[in-house]
């Protein structure tokens, strides 16, 4: 995969902007092939939940943007608390091309990719409105099972697809290999706010 591959349908403004993102994430070293996988995940599940989340092509773009961005500030600043880290650089850096509000969702965005829950204790988040508090949450939800998914780094996941009721999101993931015990754990520990946020218990299931 390269990362041309993320620009189809970007108009030129984003593409300029995504451009921005991986120039930010080429000066600090990020872990590219899991970024890239991790970014793969998050827009398929973004498509196979829409059902739920209703959302559109602009949240995808932060989205998107969120993915490719989440992990700048392991190798930043240490791997401690890289995703405070990661919002501080986002907010600040004068590499990125987004304007105020942008980094603000698409910072919370990244704030959130681990397992903390969205508060309104938190300044960037609390300077949002209620609706992109709802947008935010929602992306968070998304990019934290796709993190989740690989956790090990070694990039398993070849593709997934989701059952949706009114109890239950199962996340079917197709893998090359037979056993993912890092995952299985990880998507685990790493599903409370989707759980929470689309009201739903979610299952995770995998197959070659």
């Amino acid at each position: 995969m390269k990362s041309s591959d993320f620009f189809d349908s970007l108009n030129p403004k984003q593409r300029s902007q995504l451009t921005s993102a991986f120039s930010l994430a080429e000066n600090c070293n990020y872990p590219q092939e899991h970024t890239w996988q991790v970014t793969r995940l998050s827009l398929r599940l973004f498509s196979e939940l829409e059902i739920l989340h209703k959302l559109g092509e602009q949240e995808k773009f932060w989205l998107l943007s969120a993915a490719i961005l989440h992990d700048i500030g392991v190798w930043s600043e240490g791997g401690r608390a890289h995703h405070k880290n990661a919002l501080r650089m986002i907010l600040n850096t004068n590499l990125i091309k987004y304007n105020d509000k942008e980094r603000l969702i698409i910072g919370s965005i990244v704030r959130y990719h681990r397992k903390a829950l969205p508060s309104n204790q938190h300044d960037h988040f609390a300077a949002l409105s209620e609706e992109e508090k709802i947008k935010v949450t929602t992306l968070s939800a998304i990019l934290q099972v796709a993190d989740g998914l690989d956790d090990s780094h070694s990039v398993h996941i070849n593709d997934l697809k989701c059952k949706i009721n009114k109890k239950r999101i199962t996340i079917i993931c197709v893998s090359d290999v037979p056993k993912l015990e890092l995952e299985k754990q990880a998507t685990q520990d790493k599903s409370d706010l989707m759980e929470i946020h689309f009201q739903r218990e979610v299952l995770f299931k995998f197959h070659k």
